[in-house]
């Protein structure tokens, strides 16, 4: 069983937060098994900043056959987001409002936006409600999004390394990796290629937040003691830059952070505790220990306000990036929680 790649194209004008809006727009998105007679095997996956809309790519140790969410029993979903490169409507589509690409013009997107697209498309593929929402980093924060404005759409709801609000150590964050990009000079056009010098150093700095100091000790050491150039850790981050520009363009990267700058559930309903307390569906919370970006205080407070959830941390060498590597001990948390709460 393959998954399956297509397009929802929503054709109206679609009103964003802001007060902007996008004269229609265009959600690749995939699926993987199928829907039984109940409806009611529904895993929706959202992904993280830089994924795709198929999870078998880039969380192939969870999702896929003789995985925990196995396509032979569950309808896997997943939508690339606005603003993406992989096959969304982003930076790089053409307006049809003027026949051009939108590039520099293209407006801030925020995680509710995406949310709001994400509901239209469940909405489309006639399901009634999604089992298990499911996601982390920048895709627990639209799963946390998602079941707080549209209640009703969500049964079970899994977050790791994810939070309520982005904190102002991720805004500066992404904000340092938005004026290197900034600074490559050709960033000013508008072209396919503008600003790729600086998404390598955006990635770079990208891949400290990620990590932990113990990765960096652990893969990229130095090679003797007597080293004083070429070393592993400058070559690694060079690499890492390169292989980056290769799969993306800085036009979605910057848009994809602006976007997650956004993130405050509290925002307009009355805080973050209200908006958290009014979560009524049981909730797994997954934090890391060695997590720099999304530190574990942060699942904490998730898990004190939630009023059904359940905390539960791994404790991984790679830092932020555990939930896209440790797949042994989130499978093991996963399926200990489900098997402790009503299906």
């Amino acid at each position: 069983m393959q998954p399956v790649t297509k397009v929802f194209k929503y054709p109206f004008q679609f009103n964003l937060e802001q007060g902007r809006y996008l004269p229609g727009f265009e959600l690749a998105y995939t699926t993987y098994g199928k829907l039984n007679e109940q409806k009611s095997n529904v895993i929706w996956v959202c992904h993280a900043l830089t994924g795709n809309a198929n999870p078998n790519d880039w969380w192939h140790g969870l999702v896929g056959e003789g995985k925990l969410y196995n396509p032979g029993e569950h309808f896997i979903v997943c939508a690339n987001v606005i603003g993406s490169c992989y096959g969304s409507t982003s930076p790089l589509s053409v307006d049809p409002e003027n026949g051009q690409p939108f590039f520099h013009r293209f407006p801030l997107i925020t995680v509710r936006d995406v949310v709001a697209a994400m509901e239209l498309l469940r909405e489309h593929l006639e399901i009634d409600s999604i089992q298990v929402c499911i996601g982390g980093s920048l895709g627990g924060q639209q799963a946390l999004e998602w079941v707080i404005e549209y209640p009703k759409a969500i049964r079970k709801l899994i977050l790791i390394a994810a939070n309520a609000s982005h904190s102002p150590w991720g805004i500066a964050f992404n904000e340092s990796q938005r004026m290197a990009i900034a600074a490559d000079h050709t960033w000013k056009n508008d072209s396919l290629d503008a600003g790729l010098e600086g998404l390598k150093a955006a990635r770079s700095i990208a891949m400290l937040t990620y990590r932990h100091y113990d990765t960096y000790n652990f893969s990229q050491a130095r090679d003797n003691s007597d080293q004083i150039d070429d070393f592993r850790a400058a070559t690694y981050q060079q690499y890492q830059g390169e292989k980056f520009i290769r799969r993306f363009n800085a036009f979605s990267y910057w848009t994809l952070t602006k976007m997650m700058d956004t993130h405050n559930v509290g925002r307009n309903r009355n805080g973050l505790v209200s908006a958290l307390q009014g979560i009524a569906l049981p909730t797994l919370i997954i934090g890391i220990a060695s997590d720099l970006l999304f530190p574990v205080r942060e699942q904490y407070f998730l898990q004190t306000h939630i009023p059904d959830s359940t905390y539960q941390e791994i404790d991984s060498l790679y830092g932020h990036d555990g939930f896209l590597v440790d797949y042994g001990p989130l499978t093991r948390i996963i399926q200990g929680w489900q098997g402790e709460i009503p299906s």
